[in-house]
């Protein structure tokens, strides 16, 4: 199996990274943060970080070739982990089905900068539902 880099439209790191990794069906994301597509800039609160964060996640995913069904654990970094609220809200709004939602871990962390939240993830894509 040959290992592929995925960049995705509108997120790039500072660093010679690629957004995500993907190597027979799994994608493994690096770092996502909730910036401006177009400025780079971090949203003014944390609800518009995860919106902006979410809406990374979607765009690498897709690029890797998969999708948000696809990706079957997330971990979360938050500057305040007990306003998880405004990441529950971008949350449900990717993952409203309770019995296809995938597992998350959610921890606090000294951000840096204006950086409010970040995740990363995990997917597999191109299997059939074993279900």
């Amino acid at each position: 199996m040959t290992r592929r880099s995925i960049y995705a439209e509108g997120f790039s790191h500072k660093n010679p990274i690629p957004a995500a990794c993907r190597i027979g069906s799994m994608i493994y994301s690096g770092s996502i943060q909730g910036t401006d597509p177009a400025s780079g800039a971090y949203g003014d609160t944390l609800e518009r970080q995860c919106e902006l964060m979410f809406d990374h996640v979607r765009r690498i995913v897709e690029a890797g070739g998969g999708s948000l069904a696809d990706i079957i654990k997330m971990t979360v970094w938050m500057r305040d982990r007990g306003q998880r609220a405004a990441l529950n809200a971008a949350w449900l709004r990717a993952f409203p089905d309770p019995a296809n939602r995938p597992a998350r871990h959610t921890m606090q962390a000294a951000l840096d900068g204006d950086k409010l939240v970040e995740c990363d993830f995990i997917a597999v894509v191109g299997l059939e539902d074993a279900a």
